[in-house]
């Protein structure tokens, strides 16, 4: 198929490069100069020329006044848009504002899946990534050969905008289920337990999570290098806090972690992997939660 994949940042790059190793025709923009090259695909000056002839546009940008931009800004994709083209979204964005990007390319005859993604830099990278989407099924279905591409599974939830909805309710989950962990570091340490010892209790009861087993070997060797950056998910929790409001619905646990993000990204954080908010409950109490090998 040809492909404009427009994002190439710590998700993007790998995933256009897994289209292009597949044998797809693939145009990439990025708007960061000096990122653009991905080997196997071409290479555009703007979303617009990137566009140009393909059959799928995918996205994977930073929040939703980028994906915006790259649509209907300056340049922007929709310049190019054609009857029978499809364009897959694997952002995470405001659902509404999902909604009404896809009302608006509707009119010129193209369908819109919002397909937001988990599995974090090593899924994109080994193309196992699990993907949420929404959106009418018979795009999905003409969409399959890429998801099977870059992914290993692939969750219809609903139509248009219910992809994003569940990532943020995932994203949700996360950083509640890392912040109970996180606390539990801290207050071990601060009471004298190795949390060495710890962890593989932890590991071997019901309070085990895969977040737990993917951030704990992490968090040991105090390494908070960006699988996925604080300020994404800072972004995340913002978005998934402003779905609340709009729905009246309240989420007093959620309202407490973001404003530990907020903190975390006052103290310059926003670069390093979420994980780094333990940072702040260390600093708070005064330890430094590791392993024998940090």
């Amino acid at each position: 198929m040809r492909v404009a994949f427009l994002g190439l940042g710590i998700m993007g790059r790998s995933m256009a490069a897994n289209l292009a190793k597949a044998g797809h025709e693939v145009t990439v923009w990025n708007r960061t100069a000096g990122k653009e090259e991905v080997e196997g695909a071409r290479t555009a000056a703007s979303p617009a020329e990137a566009a140009r002839g393909v059959d799928v546009i995918w996205m994977c940008v930073s929040d939703t006044k980028a994906v915006e931009n790259v649509l209907f800004g300056e340049q922007g994709a929709r310049e190019s848009l054609t009857e029978g083209m499809i364009i897959a979204d694997s952002s995470t964005i405001s659902p509404s504002a999902t909604r009404q990007f896809a009302e608006r390319v509707r009119a010129k005859g193209v369908q819109y899946v919002d397909a937001p993604m988990t599995g974090s830099k090593a899924g994109a990278a080994n193309g196992t990534l699990i993907f949420m989407v929404g959106g009418e099924e018979s795009a999905i279905e003409k969409l399959k050969p890429l998801f099977a591409v870059m992914g290993k599974k692939v969750f219809h939830m609903g139509e248009t905008g219910k992809g994003q909805a569940t990532k943020l309710v995932m994203n949700l989950q996360i950083a509640l289920i890392y912040e109970g962990f996180a606390e539990a570091l801290t207050l071990a340490t601060k009471l004298g337990v190795d949390v060495e010892k710890l962890v593989p209790l932890i590991q071997s009861s019901m309070v085990n999570s895969g977040v737990v087993e993917y951030k704990a070997p992490f968090v040991l060797k105090r390494d908070f290098s960006p699988n996925f950056p604080l300020r994404l998910m800072h972004k995340d929790l913002k978005l998934a806090l402003e779905a609340a409001k709009e729905l009246r619905v309240r989420l007093p646990g959620l309202e407490t972690v973001e404003e530990i993000y907020d903190v975390a990204d006052e103290d310059g954080h926003g670069d390093l992997d979420y994980a780094a908010t333990l940072t702040l409950l260390e600093k708070w109490a005064g330890v430094e939660v590791k392993g024998a090998s940090a």
